[in-house]
């Protein structure tokens, strides 16, 4: 599974005109799941989400986690982070995750986030959505948990 994890001030998903997930300050995620994902994939990119250091201590280092603030958490689903663009100048989508699982496992992943953390707001996956944000810092980091190859 990916994560394109960016610190915010705010940031807020709107489907047909209505907000259906805001926060302020906190991080703002783009949410792919890949072949080959499972929910083991999710609980550890969760549990990497929530302890991954991007906010500043009071020495102005990176130092605390989204939990040690008690800041946001604002998933979007995002399967264009699975683009495989190596070659010719159109996009294959081959590495995502079929809709089916990828919904499934964003599902899933919304649910742990709630179970572990007080503010989670949501995105609605396959719907065009328009999300808006303020990055602070600018501050964006790419984080991947891969499936175990499998032995032959």
């Amino acid at each position: 599974m990916i994560a394109l994890i960016q610190r915010v001030s705010q940031a807020k998903v709107v489907v047909g005109g209505s907000t259906i997930g805001a926060i302020d300050a906190g991080l703002m995620v783009l949410l792919c799941a890949e072949r080959g994902d499972t929910e083991k994939q999710a609980d550890a990119l969760l549990a990497k989400l929530l302890a991954y250091r991007v906010f500043a201590d009071d020495a102005d280092k990176m130092n605390r986690s989204v939990t040690d603030t008690k800041g946001g958490l604002l998933l979007v689903p995002q399967f264009t982070l699975a683009a495989d663009t190596n070659s010719g100048t159109r996009p294959s989508f081959t590495p995502a995750a079929a809709p089916e699982l990828a919904s499934q496992l964003f599902a899933y992943f919304v649910r742990a986030a709630k179970a572990k953390h007080a503010q989670v707001e949501a995105g609605q996956f396959g719907a065009d959505m328009q999300v808006s944000l303020t990055n602070d810092g600018p501050v964006t980091f790419w984080l991947q948990i891969k499936p175990p190859v499998p032995s032959v």
